[in-house]
């Protein structure tokens, strides 16, 4: 299919996550909106609040995006209110007229409202699942109940990795078939090794960790991991780079055993100087304990550094062997993937990474991809209420009820806010009515004035002119028949 037989659609983006806040999923969304663009689809982005950034503004390609006047409650997610964005994503959806709501993140509390407003105005929704959940503690049994009320109305689905796909379909019941697997991308331009003039000397080997500095993201294993390399090899050091709770840990880590001049802190790392960290070193550790998909991976591969990882989630899916050592979450298994790692460094050529990964991902194969899932989206039949409220119940014995009960109000809230906009349209078109009607008759009597006045003018001018005319012709005559004007006189 040529690209102008393609079906071109509206798309609106939503989750709590975007610039200018950096990350994996505010990446995936601005390169797949920039790249969707480019294929000729209208994106519309909808998120909330940043500071002083509200309202309506325009980024690179024509994106616009919408900072909806909602302040971020905790980890960036708005307030769940269930109802109240119903007015301003109904308006946003009406006025872009758009065809294909797609939601991005299973924890953002902005992008399960917006979602659930949307099938019940009758659009076809698409989410996209970023993350991995457990099923044993509270609140991944709380985000699971939550992520299965979502679920069970959304058109299409969307992961980032097989073992998202199962995970997802595990927690939410979702159809298998209703899930697709994309993977993320990496822009290779802007991640390059370093000039082919500036070889990387070995006498030093540096390891380089971006990441925020939380539990997730596996810090404590980093504290254990981190002395047994510096004792073991003498000429290694770290760089790490990125902030968050744990990082109190490192620093202590790094009092402890004397390592102020082996571990540099950097703190918070601006997603533009990444690629600057990045060429310092030879080796990138990901050492989170549970991952989707890791975009840093294929960042620092880009870059041209061999990767050593913790094997957990997707992470096994997204380099070949050869370019990525993985290991157990467990320090003694991370220790001997650094020293495997290290022995393979000088096997390594940068470039060649470089172009492997810019073969292997590519935002504009993603946007294809996502194209076709909207495609399908859009093929699926309309469903009414009744149809759509009986997915509801399979959500549980108390769960589904309270689920439709909650539909059922949002369902009757969105019919009430239609009539609503009906009257208040209905009552400006008899405002501006009156007042045309206002207009009409003040012209019409400037209209009828000027008409009297140029009449009068006309009458006294025409009087006038006889007045002469008569006085003129009686001279004449009585001038030129003097015996005329006698006779007619007597």
């Amino acid at each position: 299919m040529s690209t102008d037989d393609r079906r071109k659609h509206r798309i609106l983006m939503v989750s709590d996550f975007f610039y200018p806040n950096f990350g994996g999923v505010e990446n995936h969304i601005y390169y797949l909106s920039q790249c969707l663009i480019n294929l000729g689809h209208k994106v519309v982005v909808a998120t909330h609040a940043y500071g002083n950034r509200s309202g309506v503004r325009y980024m690179t390609g024509g994106l616009k995006v919408y900072y909806v006047p909602w302040r971020p409650f905790v980890m960036q997610n708005t307030f769940p209110t269930i109802y109240g964005l119903l007015p301003i994503i109904r308006t946003i959806l009406i006025r872009e007229r758009i065809t294909v709501v797609h939601g991005h993140q299973a924890f953002s509390t902005f992008c399960h409202e917006t979602l659930m407003h949307a099938r019940t105005m009758g659009y076809k929704v698409v989410f996209t699942d970023h993350s991995l959940y457990g099923f044993a503690d509270a609140g991944s049994i709380h985000m699971n109940k939550v992520l299965q009320f979502t679920l069970a109305d959304v058109t299409q689905a969307i992961c980032v990795s097989h073992t998202s796909k199962e995970n997802t379909v595990l927690r939410s019941g979702l159809p298998p078939d209703k899930v697709f697997v994309i993977p993320n991308a990496v822009d290779t331009p802007m991640f390059t090794p370093p000039a082919v003039d500036c070889p990387r000397r070995l006498e030093e080997i540096v390891i380089v960790v971006i990441s925020r500095l939380v539990y997730r993201k596996g810090v404590d294993l980093l504290v254990e991991v981190i002395p047994q390399v510096c004792r073991l090899h003498s000429n290694v050091r770290f760089i790490v780079g990125g902030d968050g709770a744990k990082r109190v840990r490192l620093e202590e880590m790094r009092e402890k055993h004397s390592l102020q001049d082996r571990v540099e802190m950097l703190g918070a790392v601006p997603h533009a100087q990444v690629r600057s960290v990045l060429i310092r070193g030879h080796i990138f550790l990901n050492s989170s304990l549970t991952e989707a998909f890791c975009i840093a991976i294929l960042e620092a591969a880009s870059c041209g550094l061999l990767t050593v990882s913790t094997r957990v989630g997707g992470v096994p899916e997204v380099l070949p062997d050869d370019m990525v050592v993985l290991a157990e979450p467990d320090p003694s298994d991370m220790v001997y993937a650094i020293e495997k790692a290290i022995h393979m460094l000088p096997k390594i050529d940068p470039q060649v990474m470089h172009n492997r990964v810019r073969e292997l991902y590519d935002w504009n194969d993603v946007a294809k991809r996502t194209e076709i899932v909207y495609d399908r989206a859009l093929k699926c039949s309309d469903q009414n209420l009744l149809e759509r409220l009986s997915r509801y119940l399979f959500c549980g014995a108390w769960a589904g009820k309270l689920f439709c009960l909650v539909m059922t109000v949002g369902y009757l809230l969105w019919k009430l806010l239609e009539l609503w906009q009906m009257i208040l349209k209905r009552c400006r078109i008899s405002l501006l009515h009156a007042t045309a009607m206002k207009k009409s008759w003040k012209i019409h009597n400037d209209i009828n004035g000027v008409f009297w006045c140029s009449t009068e003018f006309s009458f006294a001018h025409k009087s006038e002119m006889k007045k002469n005319t008569d006085g003129v012709s009686s001279s004449c005559i009585s001038s030129q028949f003097p015996d005329l004007v006698k006779a007619d006189n007597h």
